[in-house]
């Protein structure tokens, strides 16, 4: 037992099993083996950055003495630890367990380390993983780098550096839950994986692809052009178990059928001239999701093709014999009516329900007026950003007329409109002389007469508190309902509003 005073040095000999294994364990040889994992006296290290005690550690090594030591030198800093002598026990203790960095043995007679960071991959993805090597195992340990270890220590091993690296790795950790957390307050509120917003609609759409996302179910994504339907397509394939895998986008619109065929399938050398063995998008995909967008453009040969990868999984190239066999997820996506494609005999029925386990469908931007503040907002930081240009403000008149307009195009319209707002502009205020010309209408001045001067004539003579009740009313069904919009375009703090509106009872 190594006292938790003591120094924080411990040496291993180079080939620690080796040591082990040539001289019995009650040996007089064992004894003075077993004294080379030493410590020295020292000064006490500092406590692991942002707090060892909430940090889990798993110790992996089939030598029982070694794992004590490195356990013991992270308990006595803080780090809440357990033990797994061989590679067998620590497997199950990840798959069962939940730990924040795992430090394990490169060289173990059961499950070795390149095992054990395998399970980690797949059972705990968000843990850190360090390997313990000796010389001879260099390689072995450069190859779990490549895979995803975090770090790894060579024999014999320094006790400050082991703490080190376990410093840095339960940080690496801590700042990814930090990331994760932060994104996971924005989605609540503004999105999921970068689809914003806040109205009805859309947060039922998030709700969704929340539920869906960690499945493999197949998604058809429907909805008017422009309305985001590769972003949410990305978005599933970010949040599902499938995310280190490849995503692989393809559109199906305008492609020749044998064209088609070959970029989804593949094809073998000598169907044409010159031709050589081409890999298509389903063996690119291989273990990763595959988007098919304006999947009812596909013709009806090439959907009896995809109809059979989805059955069974399997597919041949163009031109070929052998029979592959993949894993793939499909989303696909239209801005048609496939229902009506079926009727027309344009669609394949069993297709339709094969594709179609969930639908998601996307509301027009039309549907959601309530949005445009915040995409506006968003849109507007992410291009003054990339054109480098400095943007102070957008003024109440231009927020106006972007949400009075219809937006056909949706969000791709509101995303290219804003793109221009801020390249053109030239006073760091994104105005009305800013906007595209189908966005620029012109307000008719009341002196001119018309409906705005009658209107403006009826409040002549009312009670201050009812013209501010009637204005407040008004900007918030113009914003939908949106408060901090309202805010902004009336001009007051969004304290006060919310003031005027429990005065006023709206």
């Amino acid at each position: 037992m190594v006292p938790p005073a003591a120094s924080h040095l411990f040496y291993i000999p180079y080939d620690w099993h080796m040591v082990k294994d040539k001289h019995p364990s009650n040996s007089p040889q064992s004894r003075e083996d077993n004294a080379n994992i030493r410590l020295q006296d020292g000064t006490p290290s500092a406590a692991p950055l942002g707090g060892a005690e909430s940090v889990r550690v798993l110790v992996i090594d089939n030598d029982d003495a070694h794992a004590k030591v490195v356990t013991e030198s992270l308990t006595t800093v803080g780090y809440t630890c357990e033990m797994a002598t061989s590679g067998e026990t620590g497997k199950q203790r990840i798959e069962t367990g939940d730990f924040d960095v795992v430090i394990t043995d490169l060289r173990m007679n059961d499950v070795d380390g390149l095992g054990i960071l395998a399970a980690a991959n797949e059972s705990l993805p968000d843990a850190e993983v360090i390997l313990l090597t000796g010389h001879g195992t260099i390689q072995s340990a450069v190859e779990a780098m490549q895979q995803g270890a975090f770090n790894y220590l060579e024999k014999p091993i320094d006790i400050q550096q082991l703490r080190a690296v376990v410093d840095k790795a339960s940080e690496s950790r801590r700042l990814r839950g930090r990331i994760e957390e932060l994104n996971r307050r924005l989605d609540e509120k503004f999105g999921f994986e970068g689809i914003i917003g806040s109205s009805g609609k859309m947060r039922d759409v998030i709700e969704m692809l929340k539920r869906v996302a960690p499945t493999d179910a197949r998604v058809l994504i429907t909805g008017e052009n422009g309305t985001g339907k590769e972003l949410v397509a990305k978005a599933i394939h970010q949040n599902s178990p499938r995310r280190k895998k490849q995503f692989y986008p393809m559109n199906c619109a305008g492609v020749v059928e044998n064209v088609l065929d070959v970029q989804l399938f593949g094809s073998v050398a000598g169907i044409y001239t010159d031709a050589r063995d081409k890999v298509g998008v389903f063996e690119f995909a291989n273990g990763g999701t595959l988007f098919l967008d304006e999947i009812g453009d596909m013709p009806l040969v090439t959907q009896s093709k995809l109809l059979r990868v989805l059955e069974t999984g399997e597919f041949t190239r163009v031109g070929g014999n052998e029979t592959i066999k993949v894993n793939v997820r499909v989303l696909a996506a239209t801005n048609q009516d496939l229902q009506q494609l079926i009727e027309d005999g344009r669609f394949r029925r069993d297709l339709y329900h094969r594709l179609r386990i969930v639908e998601v469908r996307l509301p027009s931007l039309r549907e959601r007026p309530q949005d445009i503040p915040l995409l506006t907002e968003h849109f507007t930081k992410f291009f003054a950003k990339h054109h480098e240009k400095n943007i102070r403000k957008l003024t109440t008149a231009a927020r106006r007329q972007l949400l009075a307009f219809d937006w056909p195009g949706n969000v791709r319209e509101l995303r290219n409109a804003i793109e221009r707002m801020v390249v053109v502009d030239y006073d760091e205020v994104l105005d009305v002389d800013d906007l595209p010309p189908e966005l620029a209408v012109d307000v008719v001045p009341a002196e001119e007469g018309g409906e705005q001067a009658n209107s403006l004539s009826l409040l002549v003579g009312q009670p201050m508190d009812e013209i501010e009740q009637m204005f407040i009313a008004e900007t918030l069904k113009f914003t939908g309902g949106n408060r901090e919009e309202t805010a902004k375009m009336l001009g007051i703090g969004q304290r006060t509003l919310y003031r005027k509106i429990d005065k006023y009872g709206l």
